[in-house]
This record gives structure tokens, C-alpha cells and sequence, in this order.
């Protein structure tokens, strides 16, 4: 089974960073995976998107994906591309301090107000993580320790003094993750 994760947003929101988050938490738990980032030219403020092909076995797909099965929107501006991958039954995550515009019929919207929960615990740029630990948590995809333990590997150095409040935020994000969405790998137990 493979499901494909794709991450969009705006330069500088975190975007790159949760996807690399999310693609070794997976690995950590034993998954096969690929990712590929891909962002504009401008450093903040320009389109930024991410795939993360997740599998129990050898990945058929390359993170060069025409389908979804879960699209993270952490703003609105650069939806569009996003919104022409998804199928009938594909989760989209919204950012609900941001994001309203309307869905594709039968797609499930999964709601999270991860700016206002970043700016509660003042690191209004973790919104992303929230964001991503939400979803890790309430699909299942990944647990909440493994998905701390992958922060301590993706931080780049120069970004420790931040490990304490982005493992607060993911740990947030856990929290506030809904349990009616369907599980990414239906028999787990969540």
C-alpha cells in the first residue's frame, strides 16, 4: 500500500522542513519512502510544495505524483496544482486560519488552526509543524515520539536553539489531532 502526502504553501513557512520531518519519522517506523521538494525562486513568500510517497513495501510511484491521497494546505495561494491531484476520497488538511476556499465534491476537508496554535505558544513559524503532527497523529502515518526523534535528525545545527519549542509544537500538533479521519494504514490500531 502507498500513500502519497503533498505538502503546499509559501516560502518560509516550513513547509520543505515538515516534509523532511514526515519522510524520516516514516523511515524511523520502517516504511519505504520517497520525497522530493520543490519551491520558486524567492526565498519567502514564493510557491514551496512537497510529495512524500509513503509505502509498506517497495514504492511503485515516483514523488512525481498525478494523484493524492493527502494534501496538507498550509496557505491558499499556491493550491490550485494541488487541488488537480486530488481523487473523491483524498483528505486535504487545511490551515483553518487561512484557508476557506471551497473543495472538490467528496474530498474530506480536515480543518486545523495550526497559525493560531503556533502563535499560542509563540513560534508563529511552527505552524507547520502543528500542522504535520495533526495529521501524522490523526491519520496514523506516524507516531509522536518517532516524529520528535526525526526533528532531532533534521535540525540543522544552526537551528538547535529552536529543537525545544518545534518538539512542543509537534507535540501540540498530536494533541489536536482529529480521530475521524480514515487511518493511513487501515488494521493499525491508532
Amino acid at each position: 500500500m502507498e500513500r502519497e502526502v503533498m505538502l503546499t504553501g509559501i516560502g518560509g513557512q516550513g513547509v520543505q522542513l515538515a516534509a523532511q520531518l514526515l519522510a524520516r519519522a516514516t523511515t524511523l517506523e520502517g516504511r519505504e519512502v520517497m520525497s522530493l521538494g520543490t519551491y520558486g525562486g524567492t526565498m519567502r513568500g514564493g510557491n514551496t510544495e512537497a510529495v512524500v510517497v509513503v509505502a509498506d513495501q517497495g514504492i511503485v510511484s515516483p514523488p512525481i505524483v498525478s494523484r493524492v491521497w493527502s494534501a496538507l494546505v498550509v496557505h491558499p495561494r499556491f493550491w490550485a496544482p494541488v487541488r488537480d491531484k486530488l481523487t473523491p476520497s483524498s483528505l486535504v488538511w487545511v490551515d483553518s486560519d487561512r484557508f476557506d476556499e471551497p473543495l472538490p465534491e467528496k474530498v474530506q476537508r480536515v480543518a486545523i488552526p495550526a497559525s493560531r496554535l503556533a502563535a499560542e505558544l509563540g513560534a508563529p513559524m511552527a505552524a507547520s509543524l502543528i500542522f504535520v503532527a495533526a495529521f501524522a497523529g490523526g491519520t496514523g502515518l506516524v507516531g509522536c515520539e518517532t516524529l520528535c526523534d526525526a526533528m532531532g535528525q533534521a535540525l540543522p545545527s544552526y537551528r538547535r536553539k529552536h529543537l525545544a519549542r518545534n518538539l512542543e509544537a509537534i507535540r501540540t500538533g498530536f494533541s489536536e489531532a482529529p480521530a475521524e479521519v480514515p487511518a493511513a494504514w487501515p488494521g493499525d490500531a491508532r
